[in-house]
């Protein structure tokens, strides 16, 4: 029983991304180790164990906490972008546009907190249903004119981030190109933090959007794997015209599953952005990174909604980790540096696993000829 338990093991499809995501992680941080030593050979050491050490830096405990639970809230955003991502790519669709939907997010929710004065539950509503409108017309357009997601995606991330920055820029603070504070301009929008925050140094950041993400990433689980409607969804994503003759609605499905996935983005910008952490600058010309994050950490975590809850908080981990490297010998920017070795290095997961499939048949296949000789 136990060699083939082991065996089982070996070949099961979890642990083969499991091992691969690993792998990516390692490589990615010795290269990144490499590239340190090259530019300053005398700090390395230092630099890549503050990037992995992020707030263990600080030696008091509450300190240390505090600066967790921020980890926390990024990650907790990140992770909506990646479930927005997975959800369409098991669906047989890329959402490049999960960027664009998130700044849609943004939008709806500050107008609604500043511009209406409306509480953070229909601030939160608004950003889900605009975002999954948006997802929806990249959706509509791939489903009735063929039109390639992606290039669609691509072209509203744009028009998204103008448009927001046009609508912000009647919220804004009148110093400053930033929206006004939702402490000072709207308290009901915030997040309640129904005690959370107490966890983490009374850390002000910590609200209900940490266990609401985490019961996303679960729920998505779920309806991909555990229902029809997920079971339809990745028929369609498989062959659409298969899906259309077993009597599902093709056309339904893709612009339902845009919906859903703009929906998530929409949801992260929510959970983020209500929390008080950051406001909008309504003078940038480049979409928040957070939404192309997100196709990283879904692919990292092996486009698995509970794989992605790890791998979105080690991208977070060591991209904040870079605020505490020695600035006078490398730039905070080289944690992305670090993080993008890892990304490009996740391309490789499933030729890895392919490869130790190879691995594993060619043994058999020597294991067999031995026994029968």
């Amino acid at each position: 029983m136990g060699p083939r338990k082991k065996e089982s093991i070996l070949r099961n499809a979890g642990f083969q991304t499991i091992l691969a995501s690993l792998l990516c992680i390692i490589l990615g941080l010795l290269i990144g180790f490499i590239v340190l030593l090259f530019i300053n050979p005398g700090g390395a050491a230092k630099a890549i164990t503050a990037i992995l050490k992020n707030f263990l830096y600080y030696p008091s405990k509450a300190a240390a906490l505090k600066y967790f639970g921020t980890t926390l809230v990024n990650a907790s955003a990140l992770l909506m972008c990646s479930l927005s991502v997975l959800f369409a790519y098991k669906v047989g669709l890329f959402n490049i546009g999960a960027a664009g939907q998130y700044v849609v997010g943004v939008g709806a929710c500050l107008y609604c907190a500043l511009g209406l004065n409306m509480p953070w539950i229909v601030c939160l509503i608004a950003a889900v249903i605009c975002a999954a409108l948006v997802g929806g017309i990249s959706g509509a357009l791939k489903a009735y004119f063929n039109v390639n997601e992606v290039i669609s995606c691509i072209m509203l991330n744009w028009i998204s981030l103008y448009c927001v920055n046009m609508l912000l820029s009647k919220v804004k603070e009148q110093s400053t190109p930033y929206t006004t504070p939702l402490s000072s301009g709207n308290k009901s929008a915030l997040l309640p933090n129904m005690g959370l925050h107490t966890l983490f140094s009374n850390n002000e950041f910590i609200t209900i959007g940490l266990p609401l993400a985490v019961a996303a990433a679960v729920l998505v689980w779920v309806v991909l794997e555990k229902t029809r409607f997920g079971y339809e969804l990745k028929a369609t994503g498989l062959n659409k015209n298969a899906a259309k003759y077993c009597g599902m609605k093709e056309q339904r499905n893709i612009i339902l599953t845009m919906m859903i996935a703009g929906g998530l983005a929409g949801l992260a910008a929510g959970i983020y952005y209500l929390t008080g952490i950051e406001q909008w600058m309504v003078q940038q010309t480049s979409v928040p990174a957070m939404g192309f994050n997100g196709i990283a950490a879904a692919f990292l975590g092996g486009l698995n909604p509970i794989g992605a809850i790890f791998s979105s908080y080690f991208i977070q981990h060591i991209t904040s980790g870079g605020t505490y490297v020695d600035k006078t010998m490398y730039c905070a920017q080289i944690s992305d540096l670090i993080s993008a070795f890892i990304i490009y290095l996740c391309g490789f997961v499933l030729f890895f696993r392919l490869w130790f499939n190879r691995f594993l048949d060619k043994r058999d296949e020597r294991a067999k000829k031995g026994g029968q000789a």
